[in-house]
């Protein structure tokens, strides 16, 4: 008679089958755990992506401009160079005789940018004429040339500044036609006032304490010079293309101003040349030097 085998509580039943039990607490932890890695899956996909890179994901049409912005207003690369002046006149400006070009100077706007960056502005109203080497008042008469007078015999828009009294300057530019100039005899101040008094008390002679009236800052060839700091510095300088000095279209919307043709001043030497009507001025204008009521009289006749 086969023997029957009795399992008992240690033996191979234990070991093959896993008890009720058993299976009841191994359920929960293997569910715990697939719960687990799927929470985890949850919050990884909720994250926030980190971007990528620009420089690995530029439109094949994007044109790569360098590194990215920094925060804040930025200018364009298109525009990154020096500070460019619309409004400011070329050399074909200068490039016409003496006398339309004095005239063409009326309502223009001289600009004088100091080494601190202050902006002195303001509008021609006054000028002369001098025609070159046929007229007895300019420094080329006769067709003389020297290392002072250089300037004029340059090409149009090119600044003669010279020395009178042995303290004062007058700054003319050159025009079409060798020894040919325009004198720039006064302007009426638009920007930069106060630095123009300043600039004018400390060098100014006399007078000392009083200050000056808006209409004294630049009525005359060496007070406007005084007031936008221009001396010998500036000759033969290209008013076309200068950083420091330039002329401006005068605003838009404004109107043809008045000209006064009349005698130049100060060239009582000159003969017949000193009553040659070759200074020009603005009608009316407050802030010209010498007002010739006769040859206004003479105008609207």
């Amino acid at each position: 008679m086969r023997q029957a085998v009795e399992y008992g509580p240690s033996t191979a039943q234990s070991d093959f089958t896993p008890k009720a039990s058993q299976r009841i607490c191994l359920f929960p932890l293997q569910l715990s755990r697939r719960m687990g890695q799927k929470q985890q899956r949850l919050l990884e996909a909720e994250q926030p992506q980190r971007p990528p890179d620009r420089a690995q994901t530029l439109s094949p049409v994007e044109p790569c401009l360098g590194p990215p912005a920094a925060s804040g207003p930025q200018r364009s690369i298109y525009f990154s160079g020096p500070k460019s002046h619309s409004a400011q006149l070329g050399s074909e400006f200068f490039d016409q005789p003496a006398v339309p070009l004095a005239r063409a100077f009326l309502g223009q706007v001289l600009v004088r940018r100091l080494d601190d960056g202050t902006e002195l502005r303001g509008r021609v109203v006054e000028t002369e004429a001098y025609l070159g080497p046929e007229d007895e008042a300019a420094h080329s008469r006769g067709g003389r040339q020297t290392p002072r007078n250089r300037g004029m015999f340059m090409k149009p828009g090119t600044l003669y500044v010279y020395i009178i009294y042995g303290m004062y300057f007058c700054m003319n530019v050159s025009s079409r036609g060798d020894g040919a100039c325009v004198l720039l005899r006064a302007l009426e101040p638009l920007g930069g006032l106060e630095t123009m008094r300043q600039l004018r008390s400390t060098l100014r002679k006399g007078t000392a304490g009083r200050a000056l009236k808006d209409r004294e800052l630049c009525s005359g060839p060496s007070k406007l010079c005084q007031a936008l700091a221009i001396d010998k510095s500036f000759d033969q300088r290209d008013l076309a293309k200068d950083k420091a000095v330039w002329l401006e279209r005068s605003p838009p919307g404004s109107s043809e101003p008045a000209v006064v043709a009349a005698a130049r001043v100060g060239i009582g030497h000159a003969g017949e040349w000193a009553q040659k009507p070759l200074r020009f001025y603005v009608r009316d204008s407050p802030w010209v030097s010498v007002v010739d009521r006769a040859a206004e009289q003479n105008a609207q006749a």
